[in-house]
């Protein structure tokens, strides 16, 4: 079963939250505050904060920024993950994808059914990895933020986490690109 070994020092990541909206300001943000809020109190560092439309190429073209920044482990947006014309950011993330991590969305459909019922077929959350960085789209309520990083980040996040966990790979991400 999973645990946290405390023996080991939490090593703390840093995060950059990209929120996908037409109507959104920072002022009005409550989906990139929850993630926020959550960032600082598991203990990892918020390394930018930024609010983009539903435009497939700028939500690509920021993730691609963000993957090839050094002070970026991992980038979590929010919405833009629903079924409607303007939901683009699941294709923008598979646009930059190395990997996809497959079992991220069954992990949260579980997690959501729990809370929502069968409301949760109509998420699309998706998970990969590109140039060593993780990339999580989220949809975008208060709700589904909280879910996704209380029941799945959180954990996968933590390095004490046990049996296994995203950061103790971490260094291998992109061994790929290494070797010769």
């Amino acid at each position: 079963m999973s645990r946290i070994d405390e023996t080991k020092e939490f090593i703390p990541v840093r995060i950059a939250v990209l929120t996908v909206s037409d109507t959104r300001a920072l002022a009005d943000d409550r989906s990139g505050d929850v993630l926020v809020a959550r960032i600082a109190e598991a203990g990892h560092h918020l390394a930018h904060r930024v609010i983009i439309r539903d435009e497939r190429a700028q939500i690509a073209d920021q993730l691609r920024a963000w993957c090839a920044d050094d002070a970026v482990d991992v980038i979590i947006s929010t919405g833009g993950t629903g079924l409607t014309g303007r939901d683009v950011t699941v294709e923008a993330h598979r646009d930059v994808y190395e990997k996809e991590i497959d079992a991220f969305g069954t992990v949260f459909t579980i997690v959501s059914m729990q809370k929502i019922g069968t409301s949760a077929v109509q998420s699309r959350a998706t998970a990969g990895v590109a140039q060593g960085t993780y990339l999580f789209a989220l949809p975008g309520s208060p709700g589904a933020c909280k879910d996704a990083w209380d029941e799945i980040l959180l954990k996968q996040l933590d390095y004490r986490h046990k049996p296994c966990n995203f950061v103790e790979i971490m260094p291998r991400l992109d061994e790929h690109l290494r070797r010769k």
